[in-house]
């Protein structure tokens, strides 16, 4: 499995080779950019939980930074439930480009979440509802978002060792002021789950604005080995 995982990477991995050819080109709008994620999503007790996330978006292949994302939060699983109710804060800073030159902004962000999960058959679902608070240099925004993700094993019932699986998702945004629509991510991968603590996801991402739109692809490691002592 692990060797039909190495295929499907060598096939996709010239797709990268796209967004390399010109630093500039996702500036105007007509490029592929690429977006590394890690995931750490921890048990620290039977009820509670740590996250902890860091997200590079890049113009091109890598090298031409868009953003820097250092995400983390504290989260709670009520027992026997499929809920978790988390807080945290994220720092974000981006790079955008002003007349062909780079411009930096910070913005701090707390957040607070609840994500539900479910199951069909093969299928695993999961719901994040999500409510941020936004503050930029000169600005305070609310924004609300909501995401659903799908997941599918393809050569086992579950998602454990040496599983291949598909995933999908889509997460839209909404702003509490004027304009109401901030974006909208359409999302699709293939992801193999080393085992039950560690997983590695290739997929594309296509990001829609309100008058423009790009295509990201998305590396993403996951891990949430548990800290919870035996």
């Amino acid at each position: 499995m692990i060797r039909a995982f190495t295929q499907l990477l060598k096939r996709l991995l010239p797709l990268l080779a796209i967004s390399s050819i010109s630093q500039r080109g996702l500036a105007q709008g007509n490029e592929i950019g690429s977006w590394l994620i890690y995931f750490g999503n921890n048990k620290i007790s039977k009820t509670f939980n740590w996250h902890n996330e860091v997200q590079l978006r890049s113009y091109d292949l890598i090298g031409d930074t868009e953003a820097l994302l250092l995400r983390t939060g504290l989260g709670y699983t009520p027992s026997e439930s499929n809920f978790n109710f988390l807080a945290g804060y994220a720092y974000i800073s981006s790079q955008r480009y002003t007349n062909e030159s780079k411009t930096q902004s910070n913005e701090h962000r707390p957040f607070q979440q609840i994500i539900a999960r479910q199951e069909s058959g093969r299928l695993q679902l999961l719901h994040r509802y999500r409510l941020e608070e936004r503050i930029l240099e000169q600005d305070f925004r609310l924004r609300f978002r909501y995401l659903l993700l799908l997941n599918f094993p393809i050569n086992s019932r579950t998602i454990t060792d040496k599983t291949i699986y598909a995933a999908a998702s889509n997460e839209f945004m909404l702003n509490a002021d004027a304009p109401v629509f901030d974006q909208d991510r359409l999302y699709g991968g293939i992801g193999y789950c080393f085992k039950k603590s560690l997983r590695l996801e290739l997929g594309y991402l296509q990001q829609f604005f309100e008058d423009s739109n790009n295509g990201q692809i998305v590396i993403t490691l996951l891990n949430s080995l548990s800290f919870e002592k035996p």
